[in-house]
């Protein structure tokens, strides 16, 4: 599979799970109202659905809407200059996979939160549902965040392995140009 494929289907996976958070964002606010309005017992679930939900929506829709742009503009760099494509992808990936990093750290720290509040206030409602609320909302963030790691990851080793005109040659070796 050629760099074109690869980044293509990187990105048009980025966009299907973009549109899942946006998804994932709306059932969650719109069962934080509902929980809210109706009073439930675990109406402290609303507290995490309705914080994490709004970044699933903003963080969402902003990937998703910015997406086909980005591929276009990558998709003429790599045409014009591989080597270009290259020099500015890899440090913008780099960045990419450190926040990963950060995300996981964040969603690990809150599902721990959300088990030991859900734990240690079993019998007052309000907190146990927050807790659980977090449980839910850390886990799915997680979960996902993992699948798109791995994606990133697989990309920039496309993106690093990329044979460009300017790659130094080995010793003894002709200079190879773009495939």
């Amino acid at each position: 599979m050629g760099m074109q494929e690869q980044m293509v289907g990187y990105f048009a996976a980025e966009k299907a799970e973009s549109w899942l958070f946006v998804l994932v964002g709306v059932v969650a606010v719109g069962v934080a109202v509902w929980l809210l309005l109706s009073g439930h017992a675990y109406r402290g679930m609303a507290y995490p659905l309705i914080a994490v939900g709004l970044i699933q929506l903003v963080v969402g829709g902003t990937v998703a809407f910015r997406t086909d742009a980005q591929v276009a503009a990558l998709t003429r760099q790599l045409a014009a200059s591989p080597s270009a494509f290259q020099l500015a992808e890899v440090p913008r990936m780099e960045g990419v996979m450190r926040n990963f990093e950060l995300y996981k750290g964040v969603e690990v720290a809150l599902l721990l939160v959300g088990v030991g509040l859900a734990y240690a206030f079993r019998r007052k409602e309000l907190v146990y549902g927050v807790g659980v609320g977090l449980v839910m909302q850390a886990s799915l963030m997680l979960v996902l965040d993992l699948f798109a790691e791995k994606r990133g990851d697989a990309y920039l080793l496309a993106v690093r392995a990329l044979p460009t005109a300017s790659a130094p040659a080995a010793p003894g070796q002709a200079a190879e140009g773009p495939r």
